[in-house]
């Protein structure tokens, strides 16, 4: 298997679409829930949480960008192989490839959970998750470029729904953020770990960056799109302190969803269903990516067609829904994967960054020596 990567220049795309990757990418279903989540932690001062979060996945990607900086246009199948070796690197390579195909079928079916809760209590889930994903493979198959055009129009197409932001603010009492830095640094640092599993889907870019034209701008246009995320959250996260009461928000399993009950426009009583169907094309760019990037690694590794590779985790991820059938389930199986996350979109990518520095001080050492 080739380190670097040498795409075709029509699948190239501009380094200025990396922000509307990362940011859609990183907003999910997890933002629905996030406040309520971190506010466990770290009670009122969530917020603050969510603001570190954010901080510290600036952080890893500054140290993920870097080392991808210093191979010529490599992807993390290819930089495995470099460091590893062939077996090991292979070994890796697979691991976190399982880690995506789990990270796509944990969107679906939390997804799927809000759907039948909200608006279809009724609908069976193997005909939401069958739509859900031959959509998705319907855009994957398309082609990286396709995919970021999906979060392209995503950002694009739901940035109106910020702007309701502004019904809950009327109606919320900001003392329930005092006092400030109330808790001790333990509680603090809980809610920036409950923070990171909602800002996960940046470690895609690992993924992404051989096709970018103008590879010295990824790191200036991935803090941007890290940047936007982490206001919009830690926005909405002060928000839903500010709105419910304390015990409310503690008791609310999707506090974002429920403040657009408040919501009221001429001829539309309920507009949350509005805010639940269009969630669905804020998290197509986070299925599309986690499946094409597991995909990609079919083929690298085994040398198996892409198409084939994307409809193989498609059918096993559709299969996998009829074994979750209580909620109790779901949640086991997303802590688990929200631990496994961790580990790979921040621990293991800081490790890797250090790894590829030294061997390659090391080769320029080596090679300095040969000269002399």
């Amino acid at each position: 298997m080739k380190v670097n990567l040498h795409p075709k220049e029509g699948l190239l795309f501009e380094a200025f679409l990396v922000m509307f990757i990362v940011h859609a990418i990183q907003t999910g279903v997890g933002i629905v829930g996030l406040p309520r989540v971190v506010y466990m932690e770290a009670k009122h001062d969530a917020w603050i949480a969510v603001l570190l979060g954010g901080i510290f996945t600036a952080f890893v990607l500054v140290m993920m960008v870097h080392m991808l900086g210093k191979y010529d246009s490599a992807d993390l199948y290819g930089i495995h192989v470099d460091v590893f070796g062939k077996w090991i690197g292979h070994a890796l390579s697979i691991f976190y490839m399982l880690y995506l195909s789990l990270s796509f079928f944990i969107i679906i079916m939390n997804y799927i959970e809000i759907i039948q809760v909200w608006i279809f209590p009724d609908l069976p889930t193997w005909q939401i998750s069958l739509v859900l994903i031959l959509l998705t493979i319907y855009a994957v198959t398309g082609g990286v470029r396709v995919i970021v055009g999906v979060a392209f129009l995503s950002v694009l197409g739901t940035f109106w729904l910020n702007f309701f932001i502004i019904v809950p603010i009327r109606y919320s009492d900001f003392k329930h953020l005092l006092p400030i830095m109330n808790i001790n640094m333990m509680q603090l640092v809980k809610g920036m770990y409950k923070t990171t599993l909602s800002l996960m889907g940046f470690e895609l870019i690992m993924f992404f960056y051989p096709y970018v034209k103008d590879k010295k701008k990824v790191m200036l246009y991935t803090q941007i799109g890290n940047l936007y995320t982490t206001a919009i959250f830690t926005l909405i996260t002060l928000v839903c302190i500010a709105f419910f009461s304390e015990n409310g928000l503690a008791r609310t399993i999707w506090p974002v969803l429920s403040m657009f009950k408040i919501v009221k426009l001429p001829n539309l009583e309920r507009f949350e269903f509005i805010a639940v169907s269009f969630w669905m094309l804020i998290i197509l760019p986070n299925m599309c990516g986690y499946l094409w990037a597991a995909s990609k690694g079919l083929k690298r590794i085994f040398q198996l067609k892409q198409k084939k590779g994307i409809w193989i985790i498609g059918l096993l991820v559709w299969i996998g829904t009829f074994f979750i059938k209580a909620r109790y389930q779901m949640n086991v199986v997303t802590d688990y994967t929200a631990k496994l996350g961790f580990v790979a979109a921040f621990c293991y990518p800081i490790l890797l960054s250090v790894i590829v520095s030294v061997k390659k001080w090391l080769q320029r050492r080596k090679k300095s020596n040969a000269e002399v």
